[in-house]
C-alpha cells in the first residue's frame, strides 16, 4: 500500500516501523486507547541489539514514566481519608523535619508538584543505595532544601519517588510497590506492570542501549550517568529492575501505561474498574505551577500533582496536544498521556536512549500520527 493510500491507522503504523528502519531503537510498543477500546497495540523490533522479537506483553524500563503510577497510589489515599494535599509531611513522617523549619512547611502538593525544595542530593550519586529503601528514608530525612517550598519548581528525579514513596507507606502500612499492584495494576488488568520486579519473576526485561549523543541540549539528571550508554548500562542490571525506585524502576508495557492514562481520561473508572473518583482525577490533573525554566531541567514545565500537562514547546505530547493533555515521559525512551479533550490515550515505550533532542522529535511525530489517525 502506498503511503499516500493508507488509512490514519495504518499511517500511525508506518511511523512506528519507520522509527525501527531509521535506527532511533531496537525495539518499541505503541498502544492507543480511544475511550475505553484499545485501537492500537503495537511492537516491533528487537529486545535488545541481539534479542528477540519484540512483543505487546514484554516488559521494558520505564523510567520516570513510573512517577504517575506513585502518585495515583498517593491520590487514592487522599480520597480514603489517610492524608491530605496541604498536609505537612512531617505530620505524617516526623523525622523528616523538624517543627518550625523551612523544610517543615514541606506539603504534600509541593512533593507531587516538584515544588519541595529537594531536587537532589548526595543519595542521587548512590545507585548502590537506591534498592536499600531504609538508606534512602534516612537520606531523605538529611535532606536540606535548596529552595523555599513552593516558591518555584524543580524536577526531582528520584527524590519525587523515595518522598510519594514513604508517604505511601506511612499512610497505608504499605510498601508502595506492594501497594500500587494490589490497589493500581492488578484491578486495572495491567498485568505486566510493576514498580520493580517482583520477586521470583525471570529477568526478561528487554535491554537498553544507549545511542550517541546528537545536539545535546542538557545534560543527563544526577545519578543517571553522563551519558546515555552509562545510564542504559546502570538499568540493565537485574538489581536495578528489581530495586524499587518509585521515581524510576516501573517495569511494563506501553498497553498497560496505555490503559492507566485511559482509565484517567475517562474519568477514573475503565470497564467497571474504579482508580479514582472524577473529582479526584481533575485534582491530579490540575496545573499548580508553571515555569519558565524549571530548576532541574532548566526548560519550561506546567506541573499538576504527579503529572506534567501540556502547554509548552518543552513537550512531548505531540505539536497538536491541547493544554489539557496530562503525562509524563521517561528517560530518553518512554512517553504516556492521556487527552481528555479527544478521549485519546497513548504510551509509546522503547529500549533505545538518545539525546532528548531526538527523544522528543520521535515521541512528537508519534503523538502526532496518532491524534491525526484517530482524534
Amino acid at each position: 500500500m502506498s503511503p499516500f493510500d493508507a488509512d490514519g491507522p495504518e499511517r500511525v503504523r508506518q511511523v512506528f516501523e519507520s522509527h525501527l528502519d531509521a535506527g532511533l531503537h531496537h525495539g518499541a510498543q505503541l498502544a492507543v486507547y480511544d475511550g475505553a477500546e484499545l485501537v492500537l497495540d503495537l511492537a516491533g523490533g528487537v529486545t535488545g541489539p541481539e534479542g528477540d522479537p519484540t512483543t505487546p506483553d514484554r516488559r521494558h524500563v520505564l523510567f520516570s514514566c513510573t512517577k504517575p503510577y506513585a502518585g495515583v497510589c498517593l491520590h487514592q489515599l487522599v480520597e480514603r481519608g489517610k492524608l491530605g494535599y496541604d498536609d505537612p509531611v512531617r505530620d505524617h513522617w516526623p523525622a523528616f523535619a523538624a517543627e518550625g523549619t523551612e523544610k517543615g512547611e514541606i506539603t504534600v502538593r509541593h512533593v507531587l508538584s516538584h515544588q519541595a525544595g529537594l531536587p537532589s542530593g548526595p543519595f542521587d550519586e548512590r545507585p548502590d543505595q537506591w534498592p536499600n529503601w531504609g538508606a534512602a528514608v534516612e537520606a531523605m530525612e538529611t535532606l536540606d532544601t535548596s529552595f523555599t517550598p513552593g516558591a518555584t519548581a524543580a524536577y526531582h528525579a528520584l527524590n519525587y519517588g523515595f518522598l510519594v514513596g514513604e508517604l505511601v507507606r506511612r499512610t497505608s502500612g504499605t510498601p508502595v510497590d506492594a501497594y500500587a499492584r494490589e490497589n493500581v495494576f492488578d484491578p486495572l488488568g495491567m498485568d505486566d506492570t510493576s514498580i520493580g520486579l517482583p520477586e521470583g519473576d525471570a529477568d526478561d526485561v528487554a535491554a537498553l542501549v544507549g545511542f550517541e549523543e546528537f545536539d545535546r541540549c542538557r545534560r543527563l539528571g544526577a545519578g543517571l550517568g553522563g551519558t546515555t550508554a552509562d545510564a542504559a548500562s546502570l538499568f540493565n542490571q537485574e538489581w536495578m529492575h528489581r530495586a524499587v525506585v518509585p521515581a524510576a524502576t516501573g517495569i511494563g508495557t506501553a498497553r498497560d501505561a496505555a490503559r492507566f492514562y485511559a482509565c484517567l481520561v475517562a474519568g477514573g473508572e475503565l470497564d467497571g474498574t474504579r482508580l479514582l473518583d472524577p473529582g479526584t482525577v481533575a485534582e491530579a490533573t490540575s496545573v499548580q505551577i508553571e515555569v519558565e525554566r524549571d530548576g532541574t531541567l532548566d526548560v519550561p514545565r506546567r506541573y499538576a500533582l504527579g503529572f506534567e500537562r501540556a502547554g509548552t514547546a518543552w513537550d512531548k505530547y505531540g505539536t497538536l496536544a491541547p493544554r489539557s493533555t496530562f503525562g509524563h515521559g521517561g528517560l530518553g525512551s518512554v512517553v504516556g498521556w492521556g487527552d481528555p479533550e479527544s478521549g485519546l490515550a497513548m504510551a509509546y515505550v522503547t529500549n533505545g536512549i538518545r539525546d532528548e533532542f531526538e527523544h522528543a522529535q520521535r515521541a512528537n511525530a508519534m503523538a502526532d500520527a496518532v491524534r491525526t489517525a484517530f482524534g
